[in-house]
C-alpha cells in the first residue's frame, strides 16, 4: 500500500498553498484507489448479488460516487448537462437502514460493470474539465466553487471503506485475492494481557475553520471539561473479547440493553459477525479471504457486542467500565501527544492504507503509553452524533448529517486501516446505527463520571417550527421581531413602574418572557401548550433550539438558534415556564407587576371570563399589556364571548369598544392605542403579515 497520496491535501494542511495540479492528483489517486477495490470482484455476478440483504448491490456503490459528483456540480451551478440522467438518478441514494430488519426490495435493471466504468471515465473527464479551467483563489471555504469539487472527492474516499466492508460481507465465492489488497501476515502473534493507563482531567475545546474542507458536523464550538479516567492499554483483542463469549455473553440477556437485546434476539447472533466457527478452532472473515484467528488483532463489533461486553467485564471486576464518549476519545488523543500533522507525517499507524489491507495486533503501534488511539480500526463511543454550537448545514450536501441526529447514530472515531483523507483526521466526525458493521472495534475505559447526553434532536413539527422561527428565527420584509418589539415598547412604557415580576400569558415559544427579563427581576411565561412550553424550557436548559423549516414541499432547511447569539443568556435564569389555562390559573401565579397577553384574547373560549378576573394576579399600579389582532373565530371562541367585532342594536362595538367596558371597574388605558406588525413564514414563499393591537392599562382598584 504505502500510499502518501491518502494523506490528503486536508491532512497536510496545504488548503492555503494547494494547487490545481495537488486537486488533481488527489482527486485521479481517489478514483484509481477506488477502482482497484472492485477489481476484488471476480465476476460481473459479484456486482448485482447483495452482500446483505439490507443494502444495495455493489454495482450501486461502484456507480454511486461519480453519480455524486455529478449531481453536486449541477446544484453548484458549475454544469450544466448531465452525463447520463439514467444513471445520475439509479446511482443518486443509498440506504441508511433504520433497523437491523428494514429489508431493502428496490429493484433496478443494473447496468453492466463494463458500462458503469465508461460512465465513470466520462465524469472524471468533466471534472478534469472544471480543475483545469475553474479560477482557484485560496482558501478555498464554504463558498468556493472548489469545495464541491473537494466533496465529491471526500466522498468517494468514505464509501472506498463502506465498499470495503460489503465487499467482506460478500460471499468468498465473488472476491479474489489481490497484491495491492494483501492483509497484515502477523496471524500467529501472542495476544497482550490488556492493563489500565490513567489519564488526566483536562480541558477539552473545539473548533474548526470553514477554511479547512470538512463535513457539516466538524464546524462550530464545543466545550468542556473532560474529568480523569482510567483506559485500557490497547483496543479490545480477539482473545480478551473471546472470554465473554465463552462465558456465553450472547445467550444473557444481562448484558445487553434494550435496543443490542431486539438486535441480539432477531439476529441469534452468538458470536462477533466476522468470525467463522470450525470445529473446535475459529477463523477470522478478511476482505477477501479466511484466515486462521489472529487473537492478538482488536476484535470488530458493532455497539451493541462492545456495550454487553463492557457490561459484562463490569460484572467481573466491580468497576464502571464503559466505552468513551467523543470528548474522552479527543482527551484519549491529546494523552497520546498526537496531532494531525505528526499522525500524517509518520507511518506510526495502520492507517493511510499505509501498511495492511486488514487490521494488525493490537500492541504493533504505540502512542505514547496506549496503542493505537488512531488507526487499526475504528472505536465505537457511547456519544451519540449532535450538533456543535453554530452548526450550519452545508447547502450543497444538507441531509449528510442532519438525518443521524436522531439519537441513534453513535461517533465512531480515530480510523481504520483502510481510513484516508477527511476520515483520518482529527476533526473527522461519522456516525453509525448502532448495529451498523465497520471496521470498527472498542477501547473500554473505567470512570464513575456518567454519560453526558447532547440535545441533538430538531423539531420537525410544522407548528412548533413555525412559532420556533417567529420568535427566534429571522426578521422578514423588515418587520422587527414580534415577540421583541412589544417587549421593547413595554420596557419603555414602564420605566416609573416597579420591575420585580411579570407574567407573560400565552407566551407560546417563550421569546417576550426572555425578552422581559431583561428589565424584570422574575418573569413567568405561561401557556396552555404543553408543546410550546416544553421548546421554551428546552432553550432555558440547554440553551439552544434546533428546528427544521418547510422550503416548499418537502424539502426544508436547518435552524440553529442560540441565546448567546440572541444576547438573552445573561437572562435564562430569571425565567420559567408553567403549562396553564389562562381563563383558569392556578393560584400561584399572582402579585405581578406587570402583565402581557400577546395575541391571546381572540383564542380564549372565554375572553370576558379572563378579563374579568385578570386584575386579582396584577398589583394596584401595575400594568396589562394586551396585544390581539381581533381575528374574532368561533372555532376557537363562541360568539356569545366574543368581546368585539360585532353589531349590537344595528351599531358596531369593537373590541376596543369591549375592553373598554370590561376592564373599565379596574383598569383605565394609559395611552392611545398602537399597531405593531407581525411576519409568520410558513414557506420559503408564503408568509403571514398582520397588524396587531396594542393596548396598555393600569390597575387602578
Amino acid at each position: 500500500m504505502n500510499n502518501l497520496s491518502n494523506r490528503s491535501i486536508v491532512i497536510n494542511n496545504s488548503k492555503t498553498s494547494v494547487t490545481r495540479e495537488q486537486i488533481r492528483a488527489y482527486f485521479h489517486e481517489t478514483s484509481d484507489l477506488y477502482e482497484r477495490l472492485f477489481q476484488t470482484l471476480n465476476s460481473d455476478e459479484a456486482y448485482y448479488v447483495k452482500p446483505i440483504h439490507l443494502r444495495h448491490p455493489l454495482i450501486f456503490y461502484y456507480g454511486h460516487t461519480n453519480t455524486f459528483f455529478i449531481n453536486k456540480l449541477i446544484l453548484a451551478g458549475l454544469i450544466t448537462k448531465r452525463v447520463n440522467p439514467q444513471f445520475e438518478s439509479m446511482f443518486a441514494v443509498g440506504v441508511d437502514e433504520m433497523g437491523w430488519d428494514d429489508v431493502n426490495e428496490m429493484n433496478y435493471n443494473w447496468p453492466t460493470p463494463a458500462e458503469v466504468k465508461d460512465y465513470r471515465a466520462s465524469v472524471r473527464l468533466v471534472v478534469d474539465e472544471l480543475i483545469n479551467t475553474l479560477p482557484l483563489s485560496l482558501p478555498i471555504d464554504w463558498e468556493s466553487q472548489w469545495w464541491p469539487i473537494l466533496m465529491g472527492i471526500e466522498h468517494e474516499r468514505i464509501h472506498l471503506e463502506t465498499s470495503s466492508v460489503l465487499i467482506r460481507q460478500q460471499s468468498l465465492q465473488f472476491v479474489q485475492q489481490l497484491a495491492d489488497w494483501s492483509p497484515c501476515q502477523a496471524v500467529d502473534a501472542m495476544a497482550p494481557t490488556n492493563s489500565l493507563i490513567d489519564i488526566p482531567a483536562r480541558d477539552i475545546a473545539l473548533s474548526k475553520s470553514a477554511d479547512y474542507y470538512g463535513w457539516d458536523n466538524e464546524y462550530g464550538q464545543f466545550k468542556t471539561h473532560c474529568p480523569a479516567f482510567q483506559a485500557a492499554k490497547y483496543l479490545t483483542s480477539n482473545a480478551e473479547f473471546l472470554a465473554f463469549v465463552k462465558a456465553g455473553g450472547y445467550q444473557n440477556d444481562q448484558y445487553w440493553q434494550e435496543e443490542g437485546l431486539g438486535w441480539l434476539h432477531y439476529t441469534k447472533a452468538t458470536h462477533p459477525t466476522f468470525w467463522i466457527k470450525n470445529g473446535d478452532a475459529w477463523k477470522l472473515r478478511l476482505m477477501t479471504e479466511e484466515i486462521h484467528m489472529p487473537w492478538s488483532w482488536p476484535v470488530e463489533v458493532n455497539y451493541h457486542e462492545a456495550k454487553a461486553f463492557c457490561n459484562w467485564l463490569s460484572i467481573q471486576t466491580g468497576k464502571n467500565v464503559r466505552m468513551p464518549t467523543e470528548h474522552e476519545w479527543y482527551s484519549l488523543y491529546e494523552h497520546a501527544g498526537l496531532s494531525d500533522e505528526n499522525v500524517a507525517g509518520s507511518m506510526n499507524a495502520n492507517l493511510f492504507l499505509d501498511h495492511f489491507a486488514s487490521s494488525c495486533p493490537v500492541n504493533q503501534f504505540a502512542h505514547g503509553d496506549l496503542y493505537d488511539a488512531v488507526g487499526n480500526v475504528w472505536q465505537w463511543t457511547e456519544t451519540p452524533i449532535f450538533p456543535f454550537d453554530g452548526f450550519k448545514v452545508h447547502p450543497l450536501y444538507d441531509d449528510f448529517t442532519t438525518p443521524t441526529y436522531d439519537g441513534r447514530h453513535n461517533l465512531i472515531k480515530g480510523g481504520s486501516w483502510i481510513a484516508t483523507g477527511n476520515e483520518a483526521i482529527k476533526s473527522a466526525r461519522y456516525a453509525f446505527r448502532r448495529h451498523f458493521f465497520q471496521h470498527a472495534g472498542f477501547r473500554y475505559i473505567v470512570t464513575d463520571t456518567p454519560i453526558e447526553e447532547n440535545a441533538s434532536h430538531y423539531e420537525s413539527d410544522k407548528q412548533l417550527s413555525e412559532y420556533a422561527e417567529f420568535h427566534y428565527g429571522d426578521t422578514y420584509f423588515g418587520v422587527p421581531n414580534f415577540p421583541k418589539a412589544l417587549s421593547d415598547f413595554a420596557i419603555q412604557s414602564l420605566q416609573t413602574k416597579p420591575a420585580r415580576t411579570a407574567l407573560d400569558l400565552g407566551c407560546a415559544t417563550g421569546r417576550a418572557t426572555f425578552e422581559l427579563a431583561k428589565h424584570f427581576d422574575h418573569v413567568t411565561g405561561v401557556d396552555f401548550s404543553a408543546r410550546f412550553i416544553g421548546l421554551a424550557l428546552k432553550l432555558a436548559q440547554q440553551g439552544v433550539l434546533r428546528y427544521t423549516m418547510v422550503n416548499e414541499g418537502d424539502l426544508v432547511s436547518y435552524q440553529e438558534r442560540n441565546l448567546t447569539e440572541l444576547q438573552l443568556d445573561k437572562v435564562a435564569h430569571k425565567v420559567e415556564f408553567w403549562q396553564g389555562d389562562a381563563c383558569n390559573l392556578k393560584p400561584q401565579f399572582t402579585g405581578y407587576d406587570f402583565i402581557l397577553a400577546a395575541n391571546l384574547i381572540d383564542r380564549l373560549y372565554s375572553p370576558r371570563q379572563f378579563l374579568s378576573n385578570i386584575h386579582t394576579r396584577l398589583n394596584v399600579g401595575g400594568v396589562l399589556m394586551i396585544t390581539s389582532p381581533y381575528t374574532w373565530l368561533e372555532e376557537h371562541t363562541p360568539k356569545e364571548e366574543w368581546i368585539g367585532g360585532y353589531k349590537q342594536d344595528g351599531e358596531n362595538v369593537t373590541t376596543l369598544d369591549g375592553l373598554k367596558a370590561v376592564l373599565g371597574p379596574h383598569f383605565k388605558l394609559m395611552q392611545t392605542p398602537k399597531e405593531i406588525p407581525f411576519v409568520i413564514r410558513e414557506t420559503r414563499h408564503k408568509f403571514q403579515h398582520t397588524l396587531s393591537e396594542v393596548t396598555l392599562w393600569e390597575r387602578i382598584t
